[in-house]
């Protein structure tokens, strides 16, 4: 796959303003780990191969366990998450399919017995630009950076 364009450098002050929104959601106060799986989750479910990998990383350089990671797909079939990941987790699949979800009162409810309303907030802000970024990576085909020997492996 070849990239379409580089879109930091065709538009870097657009780019820099959901820069500045990324940044106030990670200095919002949620938890780095409950970042990460958002990102992650909302990454699967969009199909963003350059996000996945990087946030899977990142995740990873925070602490976060493998199994985790390989079973966030499935987050419902496993105990390995806490009542208000799994929370948040319903709620990035709600927000991340809107048009098919308009995010449901029942889910809506379970976030706030777990996020006050600022987290909450917070929360939702952060799935609308994991969704943006999304957007952005693979309309103009983010390629991740792929290791030699992965590379010779696929060839």
């Amino acid at each position: 796959m070849k990239p379409r364009m580089n879109f930091y450098h065709a538009a870097p002050d657009t780019v820099k303003a959901l820069s500045a929104l990324e940044a106030q959601v990670q200095g919002s106060g949620l938890e780095q780990s409950l970042i990460e799986l958002v990102k992650t989750r909302a990454s699967q479910i969009n199909g963003c191969a350059f996000c996945i990998n990087m946030h899977t990383e990142d995740a990873r350089k925070h602490g976060e366990t493998e199994q985790r990671l390989y079973l966030l797909d499935a987050w419902r079939e496993t105990p390995l998450y806490t009542d208000r990941e799994r929370a948040a987790l319903a709620w990035t699949e709600a927000v991340t399919r809107i048009s098919e979800t308009h995010a449901p009162d029942d889910l809506y409810d379970e976030v706030r017995r777990h996020f006050s309303e600022a987290e909450t907030v917070n929360l939702t802000m952060l799935i609308a630009t994991i969704n943006a970024w999304n957007r952005l990576a693979i309309s103009f085909r983010a390629v991740p950076p792929v290791k030699a020997k992965a590379a010779t492996a696929a060839a």
